[in-house]
């Protein structure tokens, strides 16, 4: 990854409606003239919405989310699942998804998934569990990250893949045959949504499925999180004594009316610009016995000298007037919060190192790589790993940045602007990918937005 100042171009054709601020080629984010003191209800879960508008579609009868994320990847996990028959009516945040009861209406059409990794891989495995031929198409990044553990197991339940390109990576047509059930093994160290997505489709397999993974498997909580959504909709899968294999009954989801919890991951940019700015930010909403990993970064802000103060639903940050570092992190279970946390490190009065986090160059674009790149054009020491850095405190200079088209690069990148003059991030519209109206909620907050 080029340590220089070209920036990445835009993989505009993956912004939905939804989105904003895609004609602004910057953002500038400056330091605000009064103290930070908020209180803020985040959007839905990215997570949760696309696992419960899946379940929802091959589910029998009608079923109401609430708290639906108007993000880019929801967008277009509606659009796919409309364009295989499935009727949904949105009304502001809430979704009314009319199931097909396990069978695909439309069997024969083409999917665009745009850059929604979720999508990509929970799609497929619901697609194999049917009987039909669709071509599936992402964006150009989206395109680059790797399917093909999940597709070789798919094509061992049955289903023929035909690859367009490279095997193992979009665009393909996929052949379902439903599955046929029986044992599947899988790798847990690339992606856990892997093993989501062979979840999600196995109570429609023509016979009992158990899924065994194989080795450690990175961010184990999203599996939890994706039984959890398949309880909700009456499928219980049995998980063995170790942990490490789900079988999971025949059966057909049936339709229910819920609300989403808010995306953890997306409060962590607020709770940081509380630590940040020696502020306070109140999130409501938060159950904080959520199965969402994210919330990790609560106790690292603890460690790092802010007051964390837990509610019933809601969460509040105190940040402090010197950060905390000296320390190390195992990032793997929480890894999307990686980049918060390179962020927070340049101000803390000690390097802060993180670990176990491999995986996420396999993200939207090379995390590791590209925030060690973007933190050198600061002038901040930033060491890379195979699976992490070390992020040495200093005093950053004026830049220009690059998000690497990468909605969490650019929400963690701009929360330098809280502390720093002179911070510009490219693409702000990228952001949509998760949270469309991140400036405009920053602006509201009283951070100067350019």
């Amino acid at each position: 990854m080029s340590s220089g100042h070209s920036i990445v171009k835009a993989d505009l054709e993956a912004r939905s409606p939804w989105s904003c601020n895609n004609v602004r080629s910057e953002v500038i984010i400056s330091p605000s003239a009064t103290a930070i003191d908020g209180t803020l209800t985040a959007p839905g879960s990215k997570s949760m919405t696309n696992r419960a508008l899946l379940i929802a579609a091959l589910a029998e009868g009608t079923s109401r989310i609430a708290g639906l994320l108007r993000s880019d990847d929801a967008y277009w996990c509606i659009e796919s699942l409309r364009r295989l028959g499935i009727r949904i009516d949105v009304n502001d945040d809430e979704a009314t998804v009319y199931g097909a009861a396990g069978n695909w209406p439309v069997q024969e059409s083409e999917l665009y998934v745009g850059a929604a990794g979720t999508v990509a891989r929970f799609l497929p495995p619901l697609l194999a569990a049917g009987e039909g031929r669709w071509k599936l198409t992402g964006s150009r990044r989206m395109n680059e990250r790797p399917l093909k553990p999940l597709l070789d197991r798919l094509v061992g339940q049955g289903a023929d893949i035909a690859y367009e390109g490279e095997a193992g990576y979009l665009p393909f047509t996929l052949h379902g045959q439903r599955l046929q059930g029986g044992e599947v093994t899988i790798p847990g160290t690339v992606s856990s949504q892997f093993a989501s997505g062979l979840l999600l489709a196995a109570p429609y397999a023509r016979q009992q499925l158990t899924l065994r993974l194989e080795g450690e498997t990175v961010q184990r909580d999203y599996i939890a999180m994706t039984l959890q959504m398949m309880g909700k909709f009456g499928i219980a899968a049995d998980i063995s004594a170790d942990g490490q294999s789900f079988t999971v009954p025949s059966g057909i989801y049936q339709a229910q009316s819920l609300r989403l919890e808010p995306d953890i991951s997306t409060c962590c940019y607020f709770w940081a610009l509380a630590a940040l700015a020696n502020g306070r930010i109140r999130v409501e909403g938060v159950n904080p016995a959520t199965l969402q990993p994210d919330l990790e970064l609560l106790n690292v802000l603890e460690q790092m000298g802010c007051i964390v103060t837990r509610g019933t639903d809601w969460v509040e940050v105190q940040g402090t007037a010197q950060l905390k570092g000296g320390f190390t992190v195992d990032m793997q279970r929480w890894s999307d919060q990686t980049l918060t946390l390179a962020v927070l490190a340049v101000y803390a009065d000690g390097p802060i190192t993180m670990r176990g986090a491999a995986h996420i160059r396999h993200h939207e674009c090379d995390r590791l790589a590209a925030i060690a790149a973007e933190l050198r054009k600061l002038g901040i020491e930033a060491v890379e790993y195979e699976d992490g850095l070390t992020v040495n405190p200093g005093q950053p200079q004026p830049a220009l940045l690059d998000p690497h088209d990468d909605h969490r690069m650019a929400m963690a990148l701009s929360l330098l602007g809280v502390k720093t003059s002179g911070i510009r991030v490219a693409n702000p519209g990228c952001v949509s990918k998760t949270c469309p109206d991140y400036y405009e909620r920053l602006a509201a907050l009283g951070i100067a937005v350019t």
